[in-house]
């Protein structure tokens, strides 16, 4: 057996690309050895000696295998330095230097005969670097750019607000900008008119005065709410014009034919979505098994638009539909991944026409388990297209013109299909979170007409899970087959953030077992003790901000949310790069055609990818979740002094989060407008407790607020807080007398509303200042899974 020492030191050799198995092998321990190995780094964890970033170790202070960092310099012989974007410096001391190797194109670059349309990486730019060598004492770390995440923001994003004799200001976009605008001088608008986003390069920054800037480029007129989106579009750097020859491809691309396909058309496949979508991916059929040895079972069969035979590796379409990542999905607009020629027609499974599809057959078992499948290159028909209401109506007796002849024998062996995979699903215990998601219906101006929560039917729970069986299917097929691939994974929850919500669930005496390693089920278990009280909203919430971020990846380390040892996303290659790269990984692996996955793609290079498309996706909840922020911050402004009920969702240093209950509209509450007292942050309650009065006001609570300001162009608002909060470890009377005492200092807080909670501000400690603020993220639904 290696000694601690020795472990630690072939850790850090690697810079957190090694795991167990990797130091195992390094070592050439045998299976009584690896016992022990997995004793001696768990020793080490306990210790801090060694960090866990999922199933990877690095020492703490050591650079990870992947790392976000800011390219701040050049060295003496002119090559690029980059240090990290998070770093602990408190903990680990000054962050290490990383000299950037120069870029190589991957084989998507080589096969095209040129690089991809990504710019090279420069001074200023934020990148994903690969950490090639960790470095030492002597030598600093080396890393090659994977990809270029955002570029240097020589000028920033505004609206024009035009003044009477030329010029004007720029009203600033960005939460942490609110009350820094800054002055155009006459001649310096550029045509600009009042109310367009503008992009603008500041010009000289005043002592006294704003600071003055000059319009550089209009991106369109905000007049309506209707352009709001076009905000987060630019703001994010969203592509949403194709290039002309991505265009041409698409337009020139023929219909697929039946050759090398089997033909399925008699089949009567269903698509099953909601009711204003656009294009339709996915189609679903189940019949009972006629095996005797299969007695109770079902034939399901998923078919899924066979997306890889217009997007061919290396092509126009394909590089676009990469850099893209994935489709955006706002309330006025959708920023498809691909043109509409593809999206909308060639692959959208219209009713009655033929379709190139690629489809999964699997023999499901009474108990509801897969027992084996199958996959095929087809050719089908759609039979109906049906909105998940319009299903649901159905099978309970109230059938239109288009469902009444398809009851009984496609939607009545569907539903009895999914019953008997539900009762696997309920077995297996993924996380089971109550968290419902808003939708906002606009008019036809573009405004917000009313915010609705979407009722969850057994339709929608019907196509979720049969397309959990698709992509279980697909990540199964291809390890059998050795063929790389891109695995949709979720991490279990880290030691800290578990031992966090351990100490918060006692707060409200609710014991979290501890365990070598947690469980969804530990979780549902503590959902299910609190399930109709007043409580669930905040154990739900809290329950999920301990949850690791689901992403990318080539190397596979399970989903702990749907508790499943293999998952790739294969049903939605219209809109999600990743599900491409498994179909082509399918057709490779299996023989279905040219159009597979390229022999060069290699576990590396489709890491590269994984990481690129991780990014583009959280690019683009944060793109749409600020929408919806700003969308409902129009909707309120004309509101202002108008009182609200809601609940407390996030605290932190500098003050409350608050979602109202009828828009679900986030704003945000000052520490120092809490009242006349100095509030400490209490992480393991997570609550704002007044020093003085013991009064605390925590996640959860329900509240009750004033709306006192608001800014749509930034998405924010800011409340007053009107409800009284509950006490600790003083009497009512006498903490309402130290209410009445002044408080040390106390004063109105600058304003920086929005949703979600710090993410600087997890330790406990005092604030009456405003903080940097993160979103809220959403529980999982069928896109995001």
């Amino acid at each position: 057996m290696p000694s601690k020492k020795e472990v630690l030191a072939f850790i850090a050799s690697h810079g957190g690309n090694v795991g167990k198995r990797e130091i195992a092998r390094a070592f050439g321990l045998n299976a009584d050895q690896k016992v022990e190995l997995k004793t001696l780094l768990r020793d080490l964890a306990d210790e801090g000696t060694v960090e866990r970033d999922r199933r990877r170790l690095h020492v703490p202070g050591a650079l990870p295998g992947v790392v976000l960092a800011d390219i701040v310099a050049r060295d003496g012989d002119g090559e690029l330095i980059a240090v990290p974007v998070e770093w602990d410096g408190e903990a680990h001391g000054e962050a290490p230097r990383i000299v950037v190797q120069p870029q190589r194109q991957n084989f998507r670059s080589a096969r095209s005969g040129g690089p991809a349309r990504s710019s090279a990486a420069g001074l200023s730019d934020r990148v994903l670097l690969r950490i090639s060598d960790p470095g030492d004492a002597e030598t600093p770390a080396t890393g090659r750019v994977i990809k270029v995440l955002e570029k240097a923001r020589k000028q920033q994003l505004g609206i024009f607000r035009a003044a009477p004799n030329g010029g004007g200001r720029i009203v600033p976009i960005d939460k942490k900008a609110l009350g820094r605008e800054l002055q155009v001088p006459p001649g310096a608008e550029q045509e600009a008119q009042d109310g367009d986003l503008v992009a603008v390069e500041l010009t000289r920054n005043r002592v006294f005065g704003l600071p003055t800037a000059r319009v550089k480029e209009r991106l369109g007129s905000l007049n309506t709410e209707k352009a709001v989106s076009l905000i987060a579009i630019h703001a994010h750097g969203i592509p949403n014009a194709f290039p002309e020859a991505v265009m041409k491809e698409a337009e020139a691309a023929p219909k697929a034919s039946l050759r090398g396909r089997e033909d399925w058309r008699e089949l009567p496949l269903v698509t099953i979505d909601p009711p204003d979508a656009k294009d339709h991916d996915d189609a679903v059929h189940a019949v009972a098994d006629d095996d005797a040895e299969n007695e109770g079972g079902f034939i399901v069969t998923v078919a899924i638009a066979d997306v890889a035979a217009y997007v061919r590796p290396g092509a126009p379409l394909d590089r676009e539909a990469l850099l893209r990542g994935n489709s955006v999905y706002f309330p006025d607009r959708v920023v498809p991944m691909l043109p509409e020629r593809i999206s909308n027609d060639l692959c959208s499974l219209r009713v009655g026409e033929d379709r190139p599809a690629l489809a999964v057959r699997m023999t499901i078992g009474r108990d509801g388990r897969k027992r084996g499948h199958t996959f095929h290159r087809i050719m089908m028909r759609s039979a109906a297209k049906l909105a998940y209401a319009q299903a649901q109506h159905a099978v309970e007796g109230r059938t239109d013109d288009v469902t009444d002849p398809l009851v009984a024998g496609v939607l009545r062996p569907l539903y009895a299909a999914y019953a008997c995979v539900k009762a696997a699903r309920d077995n297996r215990q993924p996380l089971d979170l109550d968290l419902p998601e808003r939708k906002i219906l606009l008019k036809e101006d573009g405004t917000v007409d009313k915010v609705v929560v979407p009722q969850r039917l057994d339709a929608h729970r019907l196509i979720e899970e049969f397309m959990i069986l698709a992509n279980v299917a697909a990540a199964e097929t291809l390890e059998e087959r050795r063929t790389p691939l891109i695995y949709r994974v979720h991490d279990a929850p880290s030691l800290e953030k578990v031992s966090a919500l351990r100490d918060f669930l006692k707060t409200i005496d609710i014991a979290l077992p501890k365990a070598e390693q947690v469980r969804p089920a530990q979780f549902n278990r503590i959902l299910a003790q609190v399930e109709g009280t007043e409580v669930a909203p905040l154990v739900n919430q809290v329950i999920l901000r301990s949850q690791s971020q689901a992403e990318y990846a080539s190397e596979n380390y399970g989903h702990f949310g749907l508790n499943l040892r293999r998952y790739a996303h294969f049903t939605s290659p219209i809109r999600r790069y990743a599900d491409l790269i498994v179909h082509r990984a399918l057709v490779r692996a299996l023989g279905l055609g040219r159009d597979g996955l390229p022999d060069e793609a290699t576990l590396e290079s489709l890491g590269e990818v994984a990481a690129a498309i991780s990014v583009t996706e959280r690019r683009a909840m944060a793109a749409e979740r600020e929408t919806v922020d700003r969308l409902i911050a129009h909707h309120l402004a004309d509101r202002i002094g108008a009182t609200f009920t809601g609940r407390v969702t996030g605290a932190t240093r500098a003050g409350l989060f608050v979602a109202l209950d009828d828009t679900g509209a986030d704003g945000f509450i000052p520490a120092a407008t809490l009242g006349a007292d100095y509030y400490r942050y209490d992480e393991a309650r997570q609550a704002l407790v007044g020093e003085r009065t013991g009064e605390m006001h925590r996640i959860g609570d329900r509240v009750e607020v004033k709306l006192v300001e608001a800014a749509p162009v930034a998405g924010a608002l800011r409340f007053e807080l009107l409800s009284e909060g509950t006490y600790v470890g003083r009497s009512k009377s006498r903490a309402r007398g130290l209410k009445s005492l002044p408080a040390k200092g106390a004063s109105r807080a600058g304003f920086e509303g929005g949703a979600g909670r710090s993410a600087s501000d997890d330790a406990p400690g005092r604030s009456r200042a405003t903080s940097r603020t993160k979103s809220r993220g959403k529980g999982p639904g069928k896109r995001g899974r």
